[in-house]
């Protein structure tokens, strides 16, 4: 039951602008993160937050560094123009989204607040332009706020007043602490901090030491993710790898996954080896990781967000960005190119709308779980996560099912009964996919991939400038296949279909226009993701009680 004394935004004696853009954000009260930070941040104090994600940390420092700024142009003496505010992040995709969530707030006060980005590589030379004018606030990863203080383009030690330091956890495991305490003689002695993370690890209590002055530590007790009834989590045992396969088929094909759905494996490899066995059914995915462009990258999380896809396949940031400590630059094993550094895709990015969370490889770590989870039962919306697991497997998920459920030993990961049996008709079809993703037919993939992504990144660049609606219809879910793909696989016969499942489901058909899309997103938001049905009279459910 919500608390009737909970401190609403319009307590909190924000500017009127930045009101007026939290209700256009359609935010009606504060989350629980918020309520707590935001005052505490405006009395000047240094925090440590941790919160879960999708918990609204973003906006928790946001709003009070937007606050404290404005505040100190409307009353302040008039001082020079210069960088006041530094939010670092551990990967390319949040500097985007915080900058995002930033301007956001922002808009009705932007003159009087500029916002930068500088996590991109690539953009230098625009990057020093922008610098050159002095916003108020920059955004980026360690290693290019240190590349431009080392370059003289920013600033810090006569101006700076706020830094925020979000997924603070994710720093040191992504290889930054070096960048960082150096970033660090570049800052002025005092100045207010906040550090934001989903977690408490060693890593963050070394940040604390080095970035936090006596601060307020703010450990809510919450479960690390929603509850039952907003988040349904299922385990679904496996005998063989074909088996994950052959259910993974199904229930897309079937359209037994309602809703926009993340297919998460363990590495790139088996990533591109599960979007060409979908693509042998005419099932359109696509891969995100960190070998692409950053701006295919935010693309494809962009369309997927607006409902261009149903399914992205995705690697998480334990396999993706982190590298040995201190060896953040290099290749890949056999020559190949190292995934970027920068790139992370299980943390901190907020998908829009995820209906469920597929993890086709189990999870290396508990917390790896967690984050893969997270993506889903976002900001009060309902949400599901099937874990598909091997016999061999099962030691690695009673260490998640341990950490999920906590002092009262309550069961989170329920049997998700499928009847196998049902869809042995489709095994043979299976079979025939998976002989036809061989390594080399990988190997091409990626590269045909890389190579049409970096064309449309950089030789496009100028043209979707000026032409915005093309870039609209730039898709990343087209076949990759090198090889012949066997049309009839596309087809499902009425004779395959389980007898149970006739009339109800409808073979996964490629969507045509995105409007519609979003549309459907939107419809069947508030559904189970997974369907019931009826059988002989009785009705079938996703989950049975735990034996």
């Amino acid at each position: 039951m919500a608390d009737p004394e909970v401190l609403g935004f319009e307590h909190m004696g924000l500017d009127p602008r930045l009101l007026q853009a939290i209700t256009d954000l359609g935010w009606s009260r504060p989350t629980l993160i918020q309520e707590k930070a935001i005052p505490l941040a405006l009395e000047g104090k240094d925090l440590l937050a941790r919160a879960r994600t999708g918990s609204g940390k973003t906006a928790a420092y946001a709003i009070p560094m937007l606050q404290l700024l404005l505040h100190r142009k409307a009353i302040g003496p008039v001082v020079e123009q210069a960088v006041r505010g530094l939010v670092l992040v551990p990967t390319k995709e949040l500097a985007r989204q915080a900058q995002s969530m930033i301007q956001q707030l922002a808009t009705y006060c932007a003159r009087d607040v500029r916002v930068a980005n500088v996590s991109a590589a690539e953009d230098s030379a625009s990057q020093r332009a922008v610098l050159m004018e002095k916003p108020d606030v920059v955004v980026g990863t360690p290693s290019r706020i240190l590349s431009h203080l080392q370059q003289d383009n920013l600033k810090l030690r006569d101006s700076l007043e706020l830094l925020v330091v979000d997924e603070a956890d994710l720093l040191f495991s992504f290889g930054f602490e070096e960048e960082l305490k150096s970033l660090l003689c570049h800052l002025p002695r005092i100045y207010q901090a906040f550090l934001m993370s989903a977690t408490f690890n060693e890593d963050v209590q070394a940040l604390k030491e080095l970035v936090l002055h006596n601060p307020v530590t703010l450990k809510l007790q919450e479960s690390q993710l929603p509850g039952p009834d907003q988040l349904q989590q299922f385990q679904v045992v496996c005998e063989t790898e074909e088996d994950k396969f052959l259910l993974l088929y199904a229930l897309l094909k079937l359209s037994l996954i309602r809703g926009k759905s993340l297919l998460f494996v363990n590495t790139l490899e088996r990533s591109y080896r599960l979007r060409l066995f979908l693509e042998q059914f005419s099932i359109p995915t696509c891969v995100l990781n960190g070998e692409l462009p950053l701006r295919s990258r935010c693309h494809i999380i962009s369309q997927f967000n607006q409902g261009f896809y149903d399914s992205v396949i995705a690697t998480d940031a334990e396999v993706l960005g982190p590298p040995v400590k201190g060896k953040r630059r290099g290749r890949g094993p056999k020559g190949d190119k190292a995934p970027d550094p920068e790139a992370g895709v299980a943390r901190g990015i907020d998908f829009h709308h995820v209906s469920a969370v597929l993890n086709f490889d189990l999870p290396p770590t508990p917390e790896a779980y967690i984050h893969r989870a997270g993506r889903t039962a976002r900001a009060n919306n309902p949400g599901i996560v099937l874990t598909f697991v091997l016999p061999t497997e099962q030691s690695r998920l009673d260490k998640i099912e341990e950490l999920l459920s906590g002092e009262n030993g309550v069961p989170i990961l329920l049997p998700y009964q499928f009847r196998m049996e049902e869809i042995e008709g489709f095994r043979y079809r299976c079979r025939d996919a998976m002989r036809s993703v061989t390594k080399q037919a990988i190997r091409e993939a990626r590269l045909k991939e890389i190579k049409e992504e970096l064309l449309h990144s950089e030789k496009l660049k100028t043209y979707f400038e000026d032409n915005p609606r093309d870039l609209q219809l730039l898709r990343h879910d087209l076949p990759l296949h090198p090889a012949v793909v066997k049309p009839h696989l596309g087809h499902v016969p009425d004779y395959l279909v389980p007898s149970a499942l006739r009339g109800l489901v409808h073979p996964h058909k490629k969507r045509k226009k995105p409007s519609s899309s979003c549309k459907k997103a939107k419809k069947t938001k508030a559904q189970n993701p997974l369907r019931s049905f009826k059988h002989k009279g009785k009705k079938f459910k996703p989950a049975a009680k735990p034996s």
